[in-house]
């Protein structure tokens, strides 16, 4: 029997990292984010990434979990996101290149939440693991 309740969607995610300013400097240049300031402390304003209906908000994590709800052991550097574009694998990684990030992996077959995806591999200056995927397949499932 199925669940009255189910989530439906990812709104937010919360990225641990050692420097905000760096990262935010990072998804921008690399990834295409717009930053946002926002929070109720104009003497510590909290930094997010803004993306497609999500955001990613930044966590320093010199911020106690007094001062931000937060998971129990968040550190930098310990996450593993997969994030969709339309580009090709040859040009997210000739992109990466002409950012002079490493790719580590990719193009690689992976499954994703809808299909099939073709993956490129790379770390943000925490060393976050990204995999930056588009699907072999459209929504409908014709091959493209």
């Amino acid at each position: 029997m199925k669940s009255v309740f189910t989530v439906q969607a990812v709104d937010h995610i919360v990225v641990n990292v050692a420097d905000v300013e760096r990262a935010a400097a990072w998804y921008t240049r690399v990834l295409g984010m717009d930053r946002l300031e926002y929070g109720t402390d104009p003497e510590r304003p909290r930094t997010a990434m803004l993306f497609g209906k999500q955001r990613i908000n930044l966590r320093p994590v010199s911020v106690s979990k007094d001062e931000w709800f937060t998971a129990d052991h968040g550190a930098a550097g310990s996450d593993d996101l997969c994030f969709l574009t339309e580009a090709s694998p040859n040009d997210t990684i000739a992109h990466l290149k002409a950012c002079d990030v490493q790719v580590l992996l990719g193009p690689v077959a992976r499954d994703g939440a809808r299909g099939k995806l073709m993956s490129v591999y790379c770390r943000d200056p925490d060393g976050n693991l990204f995999e930056i995927s588009s699907y072999t397949e459209d929504v409908a499932g014709n091959v493209e």
